[in-house]
C-alpha cells in the first residue's frame, strides 16, 4: 500500500512536468508578452480617434491599431490573436518593463530620455506638436497662449514643450486623457488643447465635433513615432523594423493614412527612414 502511493505521487509529479515543458515549447506564445493561447499583447490608446480608440462595440480604430496589426501579422499572429491593451502616457515605461505587452503602439514619440527606459523600432509616423482651439478662436501662434488655459496631458511630451520653450506663462492643466482635455476646451475651461496634430486631427475630424474646433496649423515640434520595445530586446526591434519597412513599400501604410487622417484633411508628412529621427 505504501509503494502504491509513492508511485502514484511520483505519475503526478512526472505528469505536472511533462505539461509545464508542453505548455513551454510554443516560442510564438512564450516571446509574445502574453498569458497564453498564442496570443500578444500590444499596447495602445484607447481615446484618440484616428489613431487609437476602443469603439462602443469593444473593437478598436486608428492608424496606430492598423500599424500595429500589421506588424503583429508579420510576427506570426492574426488579428484574432492580439490583445490590446490600454497604455497611457505616463505608463508606457513601467508597462514594457513589466512585461504587461510585448510591444506598445501609441503616439510614442521618441526621444533621448525615454531611450535610456525602452528601445524603439521606427519611425513610422512624423508629427508636429499643434494647438486645437475653438473655431471662433483669435489664438494663432504659440506666442498667444501666455496667460491662457492650456491643455495637454500628463506623461506627454507635448506639455513640457510649452512650458519650456513656447509659452512659459501659460497656465497648463494637465488631465490623465486627451477626452478630459476636450471636454473642457468645448466647455471653455481651457482655451486651447496642445499635442500632435495626428491626435488633434482625430478628434476634430469626429461627426460630434465637426465645426466646432479648429487646428492652428503651428509645427511646434516634430514628433517621430516609434513603437516601444522592452530595453534589451533587440531581435524584436530588428523584426518590427523589417515590418515597417514592408508595410511603406507595399503601400498599406499610405492606405492606413488614407483611411484614418482623410477625412479630417490631415497634412501628413512622408513616411519617415526606419532609424531617421527629425530634430
Amino acid at each position: 500500500m505504501k509503494l502504491r502511493k509513492v508511485t502514484a505521487a511520483s505519475a503526478a509529479v512526472l505528469a505536472l512536468a511533462l505539461t509545464a515543458t508542453a505548455c513551454g515549447s510554443d516560442d510564438k506564445d512564450s516571446d509574445s508578452g502574453s498569458s497564453g493561447g498564442g496570443k500578444i499583447k500590444v499596447g495602445i490608446k484607447y481615446d484618440q480617434p484616428g489613431l487609437g480608440l476602443k469603439e462602443p462595440d469593444g473593437s478598436f480604430s486608428g492608424f496606430d491599431v492598423d500599424v500595429a496589426t500589421y506588424v503583429a501579422k508579420e510576427l506570426g499572429y492574426e488579428p484574432n490573436q492580439i490583445q490590446f491593451v490600454e497604455t497611457k502616457s505616463a505608463d508606457r515605461e513601467n508597462a514594457l518593463a513589466r512585461g504587461d505587452v510585448k510591444f506598445i503602439t501609441a503616439t510614442y514619440s521618441i526621444n533621448d530620455e525615454r531611450k535610456k527606459k525602452v528601445d524603439f523600432a521606427g519611425p513610422y509616423l512624423l508629427a508636429h506638436q499643434d494647438l486645437l482651439v475653438k473655431a471662433d478662436s483669435k489664438i494663432a501662434a504659440g506666442e498667444d497662449l501666455n496667460g491662457k488655459n492650456l491643455c495637454s496631458v500628463s506623461g506627454s511630451t507635448s506639455a513640457q514643450n510649452v512650458k519650456n520653450k513656447i509659452a512659459p506663462k501659460a497656465n497648463l492643466r494637465t488631465y490623465s486623457g486627451y477626452s478630459e482635455c476636450l471636454a473642457g476646451l468645448q466647455s471653455g475651461a481651457v482655451d486651447a488643447l496642445t499635442t500632435d496634430d495626428s491626435i488633434l486631427a482625430g478628434f476634430a475630424a469626429q461627426d460630434k465635433y465637426k465645426g466646432q474646433f479648429k487646428l492652428v496649423g503651428e509645427k511646434l515640434s516634430n514628433e517621430n513615432y516609434g513603437i516601444g520595445v522592452k530595453k534589451g530586446d533587440k531581435a524584436t526591434v530588428d523584426k518590427i523594423n523589417a515590418a515597417l519597412e514592408k508595410m511603406v513599400s507595399d503601400g498599406s501604410w499610405q492606405k492606413a493614412v488614407d483611411k484614418n487622417f482623410g477625412p479630417a484633411n490631415y497634412k501628413n508628412e512622408e513616411a519617415p527612414k526606419i532609424g531617421v529621427i527629425v530634430k
